[in-house]
């Protein structure tokens, strides 16, 4: 990626920190969670979710936004990748806009989709023939959880002591996420003991690394990711999960209840009736919860349709001889992986 000119590798330095000042995910994810889950438990059938003040104002990140000049780009190449980046951060900013409205369900499906024929026939292929498992059995905490994944990024530091790799544990979270260059662990999280290496590798091995290595790029968008990365992005994390034997058929079967759970939402199925449906295909209460609230947050939300998606489409790129190393070169969509192989 060398030989860009300065001028459009100043463009790409201002989306991507435009970009990095959007927290999206943590924006439109209840903060409550656990607090609702419990009154629902009780009976209260209307969740009240609430949600954290907005980290960043929409409206001065459209005016950031509003001042680069795109057209200036002179790599054709790169210009196509920015000028996609913009409208989709544009359209971030109109969900946080609409956030807990009825226009939020229409936004996102127009950032992320909804749920095809086919992937509705391979998430129900999956209920229906993948076995329920064990229970959760036993679990670690956030704190013990959080010294985990220290020990897993320090083992990234001993290669490369400057990178930025950090965990904090956070009482304004709703389960463990990647924010940035930070992991992020609810305080109230409780991960099965079986499930650890797995998650360790899906939100360290794959979110941080490609955020740390696409931030060393030229291109910085890479860290904070080109449009459409997220798809791309979750199908390698699960893949991830394959790789170091995590992937347990619940989570499987987790993975393809999520589909079918945006699908009820997209059809207009109520929350207690994703709810019950859930429960009705031996889901426990909690994962039941935590996978509808995960839909239906903020108005509707159908990010949780683009795991499965994300993992049959690299299924099917591996499987037409396709490879996976340059995926971790930076967060992009696997459309986009011709571009990135250009500019390199």
């Amino acid at each position: 990626m060398t030989g860009l000119a300065t001028t459009d590798l100043v463009i790409d330095h201002a989306v991507a920190q435009v970009g990095g000042a959007i927290q999206f995910l943590l924006d439109v994810t209840p903060i409550n969670s656990d607090e609702v889950l419990t009154a629902y438990a009780e009976g209260d059938r209307m969740p009240r979710f609430a949600y954290r003040d907005l980290q960043t104002d929409p409206d001065v990140a459209q005016g950031m936004l509003d001042l680069i000049d795109l057209d200036a780009v002179s790599d054709p190449t790169l210009g196509a990748l920015l000028r996609a980046k913009h409208r989709e951060m544009t359209l971030q900013l109109d969900l946080l806009r609409a956030r807990d409205t009825p226009d939020f369900l229409p936004l996102s499906l127009e950032l992320y989709g909804g749920v095809a024929p086919a992937l509705l026939d391979i998430a129900e292929h999956l209920l229906e023939h993948v076995p329920r498992g064990a229970g959760r059995g036993e679990q670690v905490g956030a704190v013990e959880f959080h010294a985990l994944a220290c020990a897993e990024i320090e083992h990234y530091k001993e290669q490369d002591p400057d990178i930025e790799m950090n965990a904090e544990v956070r009482h304004d979270v709703a389960g463990v996420l990647v924010s940035g260059d930070t992991l992020l662990i609810a305080e109230t999280s409780a991960v099965q003991s079986a499930r650890t290496n797995a998650l360790l590798q899906h939100e360290v091995g794959t979110h941080l690394v490609t955020q740390v290595n696409g931030s060393a790029q030229p291109i910085r968008v890479l860290g904070t990711g080109l449009a459409g990365y997220d798809e791309t992005q979750e199908g390698l994390a699960v893949l991830a999960e394959v790789a170091c034997g995590g992937l347990t058929p619940f989570r499987l079967r987790q993975l393809a209840a999520r589909v079918l759970t945006v699908h009820r939402l997209v059809s207009g199925a109520s929350f207690s009736e994703s709810f019950e449906a859930l429960m009705e295909l031996g889901f426990p209460q909690g994962s039941a919860f935590t996978t509808t609230m995960r839909a239906y947050r903020s108005g509707g939300l159908t990010k949780d349709a683009i795991y499965l998606r994300g993992l049959v489409d690299l299924l099917h790129h591996v499987r037409d001889g396709g490879e996976l190393d340059l995926l971790f070169l930076g967060k992009f969509s696997l459309r986009d992986l011709p571009l990135i192989a250009d500019l390199r």
